[in-house]
């Protein structure tokens, strides 16, 4: 198989996919590294649940600030008008509609849309948080993660066999390999890796894609 793209070109990606002015939420993992990658003279607001809004990109050795962290403990550098509320407010700009785009990680993405991303049922503990929120309140979701789990096996499925954070929520799947578009009619793949054909995307999908009439070579 051709190489895969590493996490920052995954981030790079779907960073591109943030409109000017969105109300942007990052979930753990891949999606905290999208603040570092918004293209030049784009501008979006970042929100999260623990009581920030309007943050930086991620804060480089020597800038830390321990006050100031996203959901993944990770640090972030300040910007002027950026605002501090308890997690409660937090929480209600995303049940309120308020967030126009949330990126978060997948365990597992169904062809229907559905999301599994809060729970290993092997590990038997999973953790319930914001991610059950978005799902139902963001008015966009797109997934950035690898295309297969650790073991080689199929992350974008049939049937979610994990738990269900959100039922057809996802709406764009950006991976290490391709970019797949989440429609009522199915699975759309709309990008490759550099040097993959959608005949090997298909060969590590277990659900059925689509092939666009436009498909394209990824760009960052």
């Amino acid at each position: 198989m051709p190489e895969r793209l590493d996490r920052e070109l995954i981030a790079m990606r779907v960073a591109q996919e943030l409109p000017e002015g969105a109300y942007v939420n990052l979930g753990i993992g891949i999606p905290t590294l999208v603040s570092q990658f918004l293209p030049p003279g784009r501008t979006v607001v970042y929100h999260s649940e623990s009581g920030v809004l309007g943050y930086g990109p991620l804060a480089g050795q020597g800038q830390e600030d321990i006050d100031l962290i996203n959901a993944g403990g990770q640090f972030l550098l300040p910007t002027p008008g950026m605002a501090f509320f308890n997690s409660a407010e937090g929480f209600a700009m995303v049940r309120g509609g308020h967030i126009d785009v949330a990126v978060m990680g997948a365990f597992q993405v169904s062809e229907k849309g559905d999301l599994a991303n809060w729970m290993l049922p092997a590990r038997g503990v999973g953790n319930i948080g914001g991610a059950m929120d978005l799902a139902a309140g963001a008015r966009r979701v797109i997934v950035a993660m690898e295309h297969t789990d650790p073991q080689g096996k199929p992350k974008i499925v049939r049937r979610c066999a994990y738990p269900i954070t959100g039922p057809g929520c996802v709406s764009l799947i950006v991976t290490d390999v391709a970019v797949i578009e989440v429609s009522p009619a199915g699975l759309t793949l709309l990008e490759v890796a550099p040097g993959w054909s959608p005949r090997e995307v298909q060969e590590i999908t277990e659900a059925h894609l689509s092939v666009a009439r436009d498909l394209r070579e990824m760009g960052f």
